[in-house]
């Protein structure tokens, strides 16, 4: 999940890949220059402050930076970005996109470049609707890692064997079951039996 320093350093390497500092950033899409100073990224009580969602889309526009773009500048120095396969999240229940393994498999899918994941195996999910929300809204992007440790506390994606694909918290796992809260209170929780289950796999990353 992207951290506060991940969306400053984001902002800063955009205003230095575009030979600006970050005062002239603001000024190049409309700001106040004092809007990414330093000084505003942390509150006063000493809590972090997040740059406003108006105000990135702002620098997106006047740099004509994609959003993607923008995110790949937000990673550590260690972990470049890289092209992950890419599937609508209405389109994850459906039969050859996946194998038995929750790797992705067959065609269908699109690419994004994003910050580098240490598992070759991992791809993306763009949310539609709104059964994940406030937790993830549509146009959001999930970054899902078959192959991550999963404990409990964890966001997972769960695959039945009926097709039904779901992003939910994981609260319990046993050789039987798995019990699953929903991320939006007006949905059910929900407990599925092992036998139900074809693949779940944790969300390592997420994109707003």
């Amino acid at each position: 999940m992207l951290r506060h320093k991940d969306i400053w350093r984001g902002i800063d390497r955009l205003a230095k890949k575009h030979g600006l500092t970050a005062s002239g950033l603001a000024r190049k899409a409309h700001l106040d220059p004092t809007t990414f100073n330093k000084s505003k990224r942390i509150a006063p009580g000493g809590k972090a402050r997040w740059p406003s969602t108006e105000s990135i889309a702002k620098i997106l526009e006047a740099t004509g930076e994609p959003l993607a773009g923008f995110v790949g500048l937000t990673g550590d120095s260690g972990r470049p970005s890289r092209r992950l396969p890419l599937l609508g999240y209405a389109r994850a229940g459906a039969a050859g996109h996946f194998d038995d393994a929750g790797y992705p498999a067959g065609r269908g899918w699109d690419e994004v470049e994003l910050p580098g994941i240490e598992d070759d195996g991992a791809y993306a999910l763009k949310i539609t609707g709104d059964s994940m929300e406030p937790a993830y809204r549509a146009g959001d992007i999930i970054i899902v890692s078959p192959a991550a440790a999963i404990r409990r506390g964890d966001r997972v994606v769960v695959r039945t064997r009926d097709g039904e694909v779901m992003a939910k918290l994981l609260l319990r796992r046993s050789a039987r079951r798995t019990e699953l809260r929903s991320l939006n209170d007006r949905h059910p929780d929900r407990s599925l039996a092992a036998r139900e289950i074809a693949w779940i796999a944790r969300i390592v990353w997420v994109t707003q």
